[in-house]
């Protein structure tokens, strides 16, 4: 289907576990797509195995920090420069440190701050940026990555028996994300900019089998989703058959939130 033809769309964290499924579908639907991620290696990899795919060039690689004003500003420069335009942005970067993903007991303040800072900062910064840029042109679409733990508390009883945890952290971002993202849409109102969010359940990435088990308990037929399930969604809300929903979260997780 070509249901993104003619559009450039730029996924940062384009090279990771869900942005690499979210680049291949962006170009299944004709869309062009910008790998961008903080390691241009990847980045471009990524790209590669995009383009070997088809008789056609439908991504690029590029380096992007959502955290530093300076690279977002300057790639969007370059992709401006090469494609002539951009249409929308997707944040699916998931920047962290080494401390993430301590139990509540052991987390600093200061590793706290420092990932609430990364990841919904850098969401924040890439926004600003991209929604700068997109007023300038008459309009635009931005999708950040949100996630269920943004709207419901955690089930820790899932955990239990693993070393996993749900990290207080995350709550804290996602959560955000999907405030920040209506502020910004109230906030260019009249602009034609769009901001919408997509909350998926857990994704699948060598979980251990006893929780995938407890999991999928409270789900209402898969369970845990594979990257895949999500990439319907992220294209109908960057095509235009989605013009007009604006300032809302999408949930897809099989009705685990329930």
């Amino acid at each position: 289907m070509n249901t993104l033809l003619g559009k450039t769309i730029v996924v940062t964290g384009g090279a990771g576990l869900l942005g690499r499924e979210l680049c291949l579908a962006i170009a299944a639907a004709e869309g062009r797509v910008v790998v961008a991620d903080v390691d241009e290696s990847k980045a471009r990899s990524c790209a590669d195995e995009i383009n070997a795919a088809r008789t056609d060039k439908r991504a690029f690689g590029i380096a992007l920090d959502i955290t530093d004003s300076s690279s977002i500003r300057s790639a969007i420069q370059v992709i401006e420069e090469s494609e002539g335009k951009i249409d929308a942005l997707v944040n699916s970067a998931y920047p962290r440190n080494r401390e993430y993903g301590r139990k509540l007991e052991d987390v600093t303040y200061e590793s706290f701050c420092e990932n609430v800072a990364l990841h919904l900062g850098g969401y924040f910064l890439a926004s600003k940026e991209f929604a700068v840029y997109f007023k300038s042109r008459g309009g635009g679409n931005i999708i950040s990555m949100s996630s269920i733990y943004g709207m419901v508390a955690p089930r820790f009883e899932i955990y239990e028996g693993t070393t996993m945890t749900m990290p207080v952290e995350y709550a804290a971002i996602k959560s955000g994300i999907q405030n920040v993202m209506r502020y910004m849409a109230k906030y260019y109102r009249g602009c034609n900019v769009r901001f919408n969010c997509v909350s998926p359940g857990g994704i699948k990435d060598q979980q251990p089998a006893s929780f995938l088990t407890r999991y999928a308990e409270y789900s209402m037929s898969k369970g845990m989703l594979d990257p895949k399930d999500l990439t319907g969604t992220l294209v109908f809300l960057l095509s235009d058959d989605s013009r007009f929903i604006n300032g809302q979260n999408i949930i897809v997780d099989d009705g685990w939130s329930l």
